[in-house]
């Protein structure tokens, strides 16, 4: 599965904001941040990246080029989703322009009629989460990038 959204700020900016997923998902707070709300503001030290770290919560850090992409593979709750990897790949666009991009590969482990279920319900289920996740980090990224905009 691809998502993608133009972002008006340069890659180093949403690059840094990718980084916050250490922290939170971005996402439906409600549903999956425990309903505490995802940070609206840089913590310090989340951009200093090794493999391994945890991210979003049930997602590790597998590779990561700075102000490019991250790489991620679900470690938790593989018996829901499957097995996960998704990277966050930032294009530029311009001087003040990126394209951000994600690509999830999934893989269905489990019976038949288990993976065929998950196969149908998971991409729905994703673009609604990842719509939200994508439009918030879209919107951060702006706000830093453009401060006059507020």
């Amino acid at each position: 599965m691809f998502r993608a959204v133009d972002v008006n700020a340069p890659q180093a900016v949403v690059f840094r904001w990718l980084c916050q997923l250490r922290a939170a998902p971005y996402s439906y707070d409600w549903l999956d941040n425990f309903g505490r709300r995802s940070p609206r503001s840089l913590t310090p030290d989340l951009e200093d990246l090794q493999v391994g770290q945890r991210f979003m919560t049930i997602f590790d850090l597998v590779e990561y080029e700075p102000d490019v992409q991250i790489t991620l593979l679900i470690r938790r709750l593989q018996r829901l989703f499957g097995l996960v990897a998704s990277t966050y790949l930032i294009r530029a666009r311009g001087p003040r322009r990126s394209r951000l991009i994600v690509k999830l590969v999934v893989r269905h482990p489990g019976g038949r009629v288990e993976s065929r279920l998950r196969a149908r319900l998971l991409p729905h289920g994703d673009l609604v989460m990842m719509r939200k996740q994508l439009r918030t980090l879209k919107l951060l990224s702006e706000e830093q990038a453009n401060p006059e905009r507020r």
